[in-house]
């Protein structure tokens, strides 16, 4: 179950990005205010990454440092697996979602 919940830096960097976004605007007149803010950050930090891959391309792989894509294209194996465990772990938290 580690290896499938296991933070990567890239993930860990859109963490951080989030977090600096929220934080410097404060507070949130409803949820959807704050999933506003954080689809519309997601979008902007996208299309940053994606500025960069454009500008690598062409090169070897072993020489490119752009990040990867974050919306799309992200594959998690044995999801259902780890799900399970944390469902079996914290009922109280996972099966209501399920």
């Amino acid at each position: 179950m580690r290896r499938v919940i296991y933070t990567t830096n890239s993930i860990e960097s859109l963490n951080y990005q989030l977090r600096k976004v929220t934080k410097n605007r404060g507070h949130f007149p409803n949820d959807a205010a704050a999933m506003k803010l954080l689809w519309l950050a997601i979008g902007n930090i996208e299309d940053k990454r994606a500025r960069e891959r454009i500008k690598e391309q062409g090169l070897p792989s072993h020489k490119r440092k752009a990040a990867g894509r974050l919306v799309e294209g992200a594959v998690t194996t044995n999801w259902k697996r780890a799900l399970e465990q944390l469902s079996l772990t914290y009922p109280e938290r996972i099966d209501h979602h399920l």
